[in-house]
């Protein structure tokens, strides 16, 4: 950006205007599209259709029929470890452990979310992330599963869950508890009593229906129960909690009950009984994420077919490499506490559940599943263990030329994988050593090419990532300097001269341009036809050439920026790249914080010093300004070493209503200060009593809420149920507080005052600990930001010398918006680092586990899964909110277009979007992986979230009135 000794008045035309609607419209289109493609790339949906079956070839069905109980929400420690007393609190299925199955860990994959956990143990696979998002009453995508395999199958459990499976299975009976059971407030243990209920009343009825007692007498019958009550007493109570622990001691009931109830029934010794859990639950009651808690799951099986207890000697086994997909390692040592140690431990990943219930049970292994029949579990003779374990290498394989004839028939030039290429004489091999009863060769030949079928599935996963890639940071390089490019022609004081030479662009030659694009896009689009891509490939190299053709049309006026710069002194060009390299390494710090956030601790501690030294020594403004700077960034460096798992505490939450009002009352006082940098901050004429009165009925919310915080939260303490009046009185004081700031002053901190009272009522009435002093911390160093822009533009107009306004970029001549300046980067700059703080100040929100469900139990206790995410996700846009209301005010008070600032800020978002698009991950820990999505996903859905932002928060700021100078800074001149 030129810079040049007076900022001239800036009016964007209308074509900008124009050319700015249709800007914004194709970077929401564009980032829209680009987020998708990290799906495309790494977590493309692994299900194939068009494979057959494999059945096992077994001389008998191990059992005839299977019971699945699983307890959704139970993390592996608190079933196994005892409690206080030093008693277990599964003392039956401890005792199955001991004397008739097996046991072991499950090892979920994250997300771990119910659905994805039930579709890993029902149907083997493990669903892409992006499936959780498309819906929990229905398949997104058609899917086989056990179900579908079985003869029959009878499920009782959440309306969340059994559907799924059940609902488009016609030899099912299945029933569901209505949503409403689901109460957060309550004792959750009766859901799980409903289940069984529900199975028992069958049994009973079959005693008198024969067509319902001949359906049960069959083979190839599957029992499922969902038990729900730990994941919502864990939700509600945590799974430390007396609740929790006892619900433990309720499905292990449960379990005795079933096991009871079939063998009295059928007394044919012929029932498997498996029972485990699709995902754990965190110290604060939550789940999602890679954390042992949440993927570490029990496992025990029992009945027929399985294996009796195997007692070995304690011995210490050595890391041997291999890992689980919740990237823990094998054969972990059991704890001490659990006192298992005797017998023998089969860890499984949680897919592999699927082919063990499918073998038990004489079924195929559910078509797309990639689970591993885990033989340890398997009561079999020789010829059938190494029968199932071929049946499930078939079953893979056939998955695995399914996805190599899809790629070949559409590929243009098609690179196969090697190692599989000779699968067949290697399928007969392994059939002539079992003809020969050579198992155990058979067995290990089996194992290894089911293994290299799982690679070869990988290698066809991964197969488009070097042209999806290459389109996409192309695309996103191209839509950046686009960026750039209107920002230099739109909203900076280049010569005239330089821009009319470059608008002396030949129509012929632009012609030839647009007509370059278009043929290319053309042959994009043959190529990516003939190779029967998706609909989304096309979109991605659409919008890189689209970006591209641009670019090459402005290609003369790059190259006359380019001479620009090139004839400018030498100390400009110095400028240029110091700045550009300190935002740089800026936003390097900011990707880095996505993964510590305790750098901000650092980074506001430094900012306190160096801030409140350029104030006094540079600026020279007051002494109390450098002091209150200094305050205000070492207080604010304070949250980001608090834990991210928010402690419960009421009384901060109350203690902060007063430091909110403190805050305020500061407010109104400075707001009195007429001298100055004051001058830009407040309007000469004097406060009239509407305004006073609307600051007065502001503070009272605020105290009304903070006591609403403490009422609220004793009574749902004493009664475990929220009064339906403080519901009310909730809802009413949060709702109204909102609106007040539409009637204040428009004057800068009147305006934002008023702001800051009225989104504190609701974010102090869904706070349950810290964070409600991080509002006013964060409010602090956003006023303290104001502040610095004042007195910064403030002395630029009392200083009488050209020297010092050749410096200053920020001199203001009328009420025009001027043009942008090297040194305004700074706005922006500052605007992305205290965005990113609102984001991380007090949690990880790029965490699916940073959601604290208790901090909307003021306002509803009765589980709704879209009113209590969206109150969740409101409390975490006020503190971005009060950032856009500052920046908004700030561009006012030093007369800068926003919507130019607006622009660089999202190019800035880019530099880290591209960096973040190459950090996300498919190997190691899925806690990193799921990171890794989210740090892609914020800041690539920054061009959306902050123009969202922007329009809403434009209500409250659109009418300030930044009070002018213009006079004085005339009679200067």
């Amino acid at each position: 950006m030129a810079g040049r000794p007076r900022p001239q008045p800036h009016s964007p035309s209308s074509s900008t205007r124009r050319r700015e609607r249709w800007l914004v419209v194709l970077g929401v289109a564009l980032h829209a599209v680009y987020m998708l493609s990290i799906f495309d790339i790494y977590f493309k949906s692994p299900i194939v259709h068009g494979m057959d079956p494999v059945p096992p070839r077994l001389s008998a069905a191990p059992a005839k029929r299977l019971v699945l109980l699983v307890a959704d929400g139970l993390r592996a420690d608190k079933f196994f470890e005892p409690d206080e007393r030093g008693r277990y609190r599964a003392p039956f299925l401890r005792g199955v452990i001991e004397e008739k199955g097996r046991w072991g860990v499950s090892h979920a994959r994250p997300p771990t979310e119910s659905r994805p956990g039930h579709v890993s143990l029902i149907a083997g696979f493990y669903e892409d992330p992006s499936a959780v998002t498309k819906g929990w009453k229905a398949n997104p995508v058609e899917f086989d599963s056990v179900f579908n395999q079985s003869r029959h199958t009878i499920s009782y459990g959440s309306p969340d869950i059994v559907p799924i499976f059940c609902s488009r299975v016609p030899h099912s009976t299945w029933d569901t508890y209505p949503h409403e059971y689901e109460d957060f407030a309550t004792d959750a243990s009766f859901l799980d009593h409903w289940s069984f209920d529900q199975f028992q009343g069958l049994l009973n009825r079959s005693f008198h229906d024969v067509k319902l007692r001949q359906l049960l007498l069959q083979d190839k019958l599957v029992i499922f129960l969902h038990l729900l009550g730990c994941d919502t007493n864990g939700h509600a109570h945590r799974p430390y909690s007396s609740i929790y622990l006892n619900n433990v001691k309720v499905v292990d009931q449960i379990a005795e009950s079933m096991y009871n109830l079939m063998e009295n029934y059928f007394k044919d010794n012929q029932t498997a009984y498996v029972f485990t859990a699709d995902h754990g639950m965190s110290d604060k009651g939550s789940h999602g994420d890679g954390h042992p808690s949440n993927t570490d799951t029990p496992l025990v099986v029992w009945g027929a077919g399985i294996r009796s207890p195997k007692f070995l000697a304690y011995t210490e086994k050595p890391d041997d490499g291999f890992r689980f997909v919740d990237d823990h390692k094998h054969d972990a040592p059991t704890p001490q506490d659990w006192a298992l140690e005797g017998f023998e431990r089969v860890d499984v990943n949680q897919a592999d559940i699927a082919p063990l219930m499918a073998t038990l049970v004489g079924l195929p292994c559910p078509v797309n599943s990639v689970g591993s029949l885990p033989t340890q579990y398997l009561k079999l003779s020789k010829a059938d263990e190494v029968e199932a374990v071929l049946a499930n290498t078939k079953q893979i394989l056939n998955q695995f030329l399914r996805k190599s004839q899809l790629k070949q028939s559409s590929s243009l030039y098609f690179k196969p994988f090697k190692p599989l290429a000779n699968y067949s004489s290697v399928l007969s091999q392994i059939e002539d050593l079992i003809s020969e009863r050579d198992y155990e060769t058979a067995m290990k030949h089996s194992e290894e090419l089911r293994k290299m079928a799982l690679a070869g599935l990988h290698y066809f996963q991964t197969y488009d990532w070097f042209m999806l890639m290459t389109t996409i940071t192309l695309g996103y390089i191209g839509w950046m300097v686009n960026l750039i490019l209107h920002v230099l022609q739109s909203y900076t004081s280049f010569p005239a001269i330089l821009l009319k030479k470059a608008q002396l662009y030949p129509k012929n030659t632009s012609m030839k341009v647009y007509i370059g694009g278009c043929f290319f896009m053309c042959l994009s689009s043959i190529i990516l036809l003939l190779e029967k891509s998706p609909v989304l490939y096309h979109a991605y190299v659409f919008m890189t050439i689209f970006l591209w053709t641009r670019i090459v049309h402005n290609f003369e006026f790059l190259k006359a920026v380019w001479r620009e710069f090139s004839n400018m002194p030498f100390k400009y060009a110095l400028n240029l790249l110091i700045s550009s390299a300190i935002a740089v390494l800026v936003l390097e710090f900011l990707v880095m914080s996505f993964f510590d956030r305790k750098i901000y601790t650092w980074c506001f501690l430094v900012l306190g010093i160096l801030g409140s030294t350029y104030v006094a020594f540079f600026i020279e403004a007051s002494p109390a300004l450098a002091i209150y700077i200094w305050l205000a960034c070492w207080f604010l460096s304070v949250f980001t070493l608090m834990p991210a798992e928010i402690p419960e505490n009421n009384n901060l939450v109350i203690l902060s209503g007063a430091l909110i009002i403190l805050i305020a009352v500061a407010s109104r006082w400075a707001n009195s200060n007429c001298t100055s940098f004051w001058l830009y901050l407040t309007r000469a004429n004097k406060r009239d009593s509407q305004s006073s009165k609307l600051y007065f009925a502001q503070v009272i919310l605020v105290a009304i809420s903070s006591i609403m915080v403490w009422l609220s939260t004793s009574h749902r303490s004493q009664n475990r149920e929220l009064h339906s009046l403080h519901q009310l009185i909730n809802w009413s004081v949060a709702g109204a507080a909102m609106v007040l700031p539409l009637f204040s002053p428009p004057s800068v901190m009147s305006r934002l005052t008023s702001i800051f009272l009225g989104f504190a009522p609701p974010f102090l009435l869904l706070s349950i600990g810290y964070e409600a002093v991080f509002y006013s911390a964060f409010s602090m160093v956003l006023i303290g930001w104001i502040f610095v822009e004042s007195a910064n533009l403030y002395c630029s107009e009392e200083s009488g010398s050209a020297r010092r306004r050749s410096l200053v970029d920020g001199s203001v001549f009328a009420y025009e918006e001027r043009h942008l300046q090297l040194s305004d980067l700074r706005i922006p700059l500052l605007f992305v680092i205290l965005f990113n703080v609102a984001f991380f100040g007090t949690g990880n929100f790029a965490s699916i586990a940073s959601f604290e469900i208790s901090s909307v139990y003021r306002f509803i206790t009765v589980f709704s899964p879209f009113l209590m995410a969206g109150l969740l996700i409101f409390k975490l846009f006020i503190p971005f909110m009060l950032v856009i209301c500052t920046f908004s005010a700030i561009t006012k008070i030093v007369r800068i277009p926003r919507l130019g600032c607006y622009f660089l800020v999202i190019l800035l978002s880019d530099v880290m979007t591209i960096h973040f698009f190459f950090l996300v991950r498919n190997t190691g820990s899925w806690m990193e992986i799921g990171n890794s999505i989210s740090h892609f996903g914020i800041v690539s859905a920054q061009v959306v979230f902050v123009l969202l932002l922007f329009a809403l928060t434009n209500i409250y700021t659109r009418d300030i009135v930044v009070s002018s100078r213009q006079l004085t800074a005339r009679k200067v001149m």
